[in-house]
């Protein structure tokens, strides 16, 4: 059985075979997606979703889309918690965080609304006892900061790619690490030895499908500018990537199998 973690199967890209691509999943033996929300207008679609397709959903206001997100929107969040609260389907508050890498998303203006978006959202999943999945990119320490002075019931950090310094930090408060496509890249060194001398039991996998593609759907722009496509990516590709994991960590792949699903359980209570 394998858990992907972060999914976004409501995305545009998978519109025109949507249910071709879930059934491609199960056949993989991926039994369950967690979907993230990214923006308050997407709650009913995403949960519907989910429901249809017995997975896993969860609400919050992604850092990308806090330049055009209102207070009314974390008021919506708030109500859309309490409304479905007895909800099985409803697992976290996520996709929130922060984003230090675009770079209109940095000026002073924008990073402290993406500041004031976080905190309100920890605060928010706190209130409902709620675990976070976090958006992590370059913005580790300024997340973890947010964690200690506000509190969170754990969850998962999703594409983590910090040090291990950080990675620890975060295990310390009770978050799992999200480990996906990336991992794939024989030159993401640093990613690679996260993946090897963590322990175990402090990671789970993820597709974040359409995005971070593993390394055999990946195109490079000069392949791309001479007409070759980048694959897209989708939860069927999860075992491919446990499988580097596996690789990379000398056991075999039933062991990582059953360690992340327990992990993503352990993350999100509510999945199992």
């Amino acid at each position: 059985m394998w858990i992907d973690t972060h999914c976004h199967l409501d995305a545009p890209e998978f519109a025109s075979d949507r249910s071709t691509v879930r059934q491609r999943a199960l056949a993989a033996g991926v039994t369950r997606c967690v979907l993230p929300a990214v923006r308050a207008a997407d709650f009913e679609g995403v949960r519907t979703l989910a429901q249809g397709q017995n997975d896993a959903y969860s609400l919050g206001i992604h850092p990308l889309y806090t330049p055009e997100a209102h207070p009314e929107d974390l008021q919506q969040l708030d109500a859309a918690l309490h409304t479905w609260r007895d909800d099985p389907h409803l697992v976290a508050v996520g996709e929130i965080g922060l984003d230090g890498f675009v770079p209109k998303l940095n000026t002073p203006e924008h990073w402290e609304k993406q500041q004031q978006f976080y905190r309100q959202q920890l605060r928010i999943a706190r209130r409902h006892g709620l675990p976070v999945i976090l958006h992590v990119r370059r913005s580790a320490d300024a997340l973890l900061k947010g964690l200690r002075e506000i509190g969170a019931v754990g969850g998962i950090a999703h594409a983590f790619n910090g040090s291990l310094q950080q990675a620890q930090a975060f295990i310390a408060l009770g978050f799992k690490l999200g480990f996906g496509g990336a991992l794939t890249f024989e030159r993401a060194l640093q990613l690679r030895r996260l993946a090897v001398e963590l322990p175990l039991s402090a990671l789970v996998l993820e597709t974040d499908a359409p995005d971070i593609p593993p390394h055999w759907l990946y195109a490079t722009a000069k392949q791309r500018a001479t007409g070759q496509h980048q694959g897209r990516n989708e939860p069927a590709e999860l075992p491919r990537i446990a499988q580097v994991l596996a690789e990379l960590r000398g056991i075999p792949l039933a062991d990582v199998a059953a360690a992340t699903s327990a992990n993503a359980h352990m993350a999100l209570p509510r999945l199992q």
